[in-house]
């Protein structure tokens, strides 16, 4: 009885002398706090504002009546995903998503890899800091004139690459739905490989040069420092890069896909972020329920996906996010 009594008046006093010294932290440090709030602030106000609107995926949604006045949706509230589920394009949206996500994945890290490896060995100043720039300027482009230059470029009538496949070989690139998600695969891999190299040559600067001058001095060739020296400083890096990217593998940007798409590459063009556009945004009678539950469906899978990827990332490596 009496320890219990004296473990608890203990535990009172660690919580009081915890208080009071936050409290005193917080007066000494204030102005820190206080440059904390504007970006608190925008964070409440644009991220966590809006999930008040996710009831929107289990309403049968009226703009007349608003959120709180729009009746519920059929089937206990889920009618919005039944609907979505049973669509005859949520197959092939499913599909095309995945595999436009995972072939990105499966390229533009490796490619981001190589060209930090092959930055990290060059030794002349000046051809490093230009091919530096080359490779990271694409990423500035803006979406829409980037899908203008891969038109002009791959035009089958005016376009330089698409005018030569196009008479020698009949192959129309902009038409051909085969040919669609390697296009936009490596294109997006010109436009991002420098960009995206840019956490890897970070890495590959933390790594000691006593490693790769004891590594030369055993003999050791240039494939074989990179294998066992730098791969290995740069693998807890590539390990969370590819857990962020499988949380995003169903909520993918449909900007330039939305710009690279037309009538003859539609059935591998039409994914769910875009369907999900064109049935809130572009269709006549816009259904913002199903357009929500749908935004949801990719959230929530994004969500168990990092937490899968993530929980066999450490037990395989032993590196992950948390």
């Amino acid at each position: 009885m009496y320890k219990k009594k004296r473990e608890k008046g203990l535990e009172k006093g660690i919580s009081a002398i915890s208080a009071g010294e936050l409290k005193k932290y917080f007066l000494a440090h204030w102005q820190l706090y206080l440059m904390m709030l504007p970006p608190l602030i925008i964070l409440l106000i644009f991220s966590y504002g809006p999930m008040y609107g996710l009831i929107l995926a289990f309403k049968d949604y009226k703009v007349s009546l608003g959120i709180g006045g729009s009746p519920w949706a059929s089937n206990f509230g889920w009618g919005n995903f039944i609907r979505f589920f049973d669509n005859y394009n949520f197959w092939s949206c499913l599909k095309n998503t995945l595999i436009l996500s995972v072939y990105t994945m499966l390229v533009e890290i490796p490619t981001a890899i190589i060209l930090a490896l092959s930055l990290n060995y060059v030794k002349n100043k000046v051809f490093k800091k230009a091919a530096q720039m080359i490779t990271y300027c694409p990423y500035f482009i803006s979406t829409i004139v980037f899908v203008g230059i891969i038109n002009m470029l791959m035009d089958n009538r005016i376009g330089v690459i698409g005018n030569f496949l196009y008479d020698n070989f009949g192959i129309n690139i902009l038409g051909s739905p085969d040919l669609f998600p390697s296009l936009y695969v490596w294109s997006g891999v010109w436009q991002m490989v420098g960009y995206g190299s840019i956490i890897y040559v970070a890495a590959l600067a933390s790594v000691d040069m006593q490693i790769h001058e004891a590594a030369i001095i055993d003999g050791a060739t240039l494939l074989q420092r990179i294998r066992y020296v730098d791969i290995p400083a740069i693998l807890p890096t590539a390990v969370i890069m590819m857990i962020l990217n499988m949380g995003r593998i169903l909520n993918m940007g449909y900007e330039k896909i939305l710009a690279m798409q037309n009538q003859m590459n539609l059935s591998t063009s039409e994914v769910i972020p875009t369907y999900a556009y064109k049935v809130s945004l572009v269709s006549t009678f816009p259904d913002f329920s199903l357009a929500t539950a749908i935004g949801m469906f990719q959230s929530v899978i994004g969500l168990i996906l990092i937490l899968t990827i993530n929980k066999l990332a450490k037990k395989i490596s032993g590196n992950g996010l948390m």
